[in-house]
């Protein structure tokens, strides 16, 4: 049986998402069922095992899943293939075949996510779904001076959502960025690293703006990493900004 590594987009709108829920609507479920069909239902249903989970509305533009089909197809018309039968909000960038012991989550090097804020003092209709919003005013260079203070190994405990499952809350930021986007009305915070942890970004962007208020110290990042506490950094920005862009293996 051949194994497929497929490179996903995604909106994450109408999605509780990644991770197959019962009775609700998923990104794992529906490509589920799409491999499934292109195999013709085979008697062993075929699982798509993707390189993590996102949230309910998070979206995806490099989102990465492997599964094996029965009988040997080329990459391409795979993608062709599930194109076809896929519903409107995901789409199939790239197939590929890959060595037999290719796992989508236990080979992953790094990921990288964007979060979208729109500064506009309106909710924009257009984005609403698309950009998180806050709304209050913020001072973009307090943000830009306290970003790089996410860089390294640290222990996030304070930036999890509680229900997190993982063994350990240490992770490693490769780079942590912040983007201005005057002629769109957004910023855009960008961070690279070896995982992430449940909300964790969400929880990383909602300080910065605390920050970026005025209402949180532009030096407090490391007293929030050190004091490994989640009452210390609750707010958590929308989830609808949020997008996993890439992963590298």
């Amino acid at each position: 049986m051949p194994r497929y590594k497929a490179t996903i987009a995604y909106d994450g709108t109408e999605f509780f998402g990644w991770q197959v829920q019962p009775g609700k609507r998923t990104v794992q479920l529906e490509l589920e069922k799409a491999v499934n069909t292109m195999a013709k239902n085979p008697a062993e249903p075929i699982r798509v095992q993707g390189s993590g989970r996102t949230d309910a509305r998070v979206h995806a533009q490099g989102q990465v899943a492997n599964f094996d089909l029965p009988f040997d197809i080329p990459a391409d018309n795979v993608r062709k293939g599930l194109s076809t039968i896929l519903p409107y909000d995901i789409g199939i960038k790239k197939v590929e075949i890959v060595d037999d012991d290719f796992h989508a989550q236990f080979n992953a090097h790094d990921k990288t996510y964007r979060y979208r804020l729109s500064t506009t003092q309106y909710v924009d209709p257009f984005k609403r779904n698309y950009t998180g919003h806050w709304g209050r005013k913020l001072d973009p260079s307090l943000m830009q001076q306290a970003i790089g203070d996410y860089v390294g190994e640290h222990d996030w405990l304070s930036f999890v959502a509680s229900g997190f499952q993982q063994k350990t809350t240490v992770r490693t930021v490769y780079a942590a960025t912040m983007i201005e986007k005057p002629e769109d009305d957004e910023i855009w915070f960008e961070f690279t690293g070896n995982g992430f942890l449940y909300n964790q970004i969400r929880i990383m962007v909602g300080v910065l703006l605390e920050i970026g208020n005025g209402s949180r110290p532009v030096d407090d990042i490391p007293r929030l990493l050190e004091a490994k506490d989640r009452q210390q950094a609750r707010f958590t920005a929308p989830a609808q900004g949020l997008y996993l862009m890439s992963v590298e293996y």
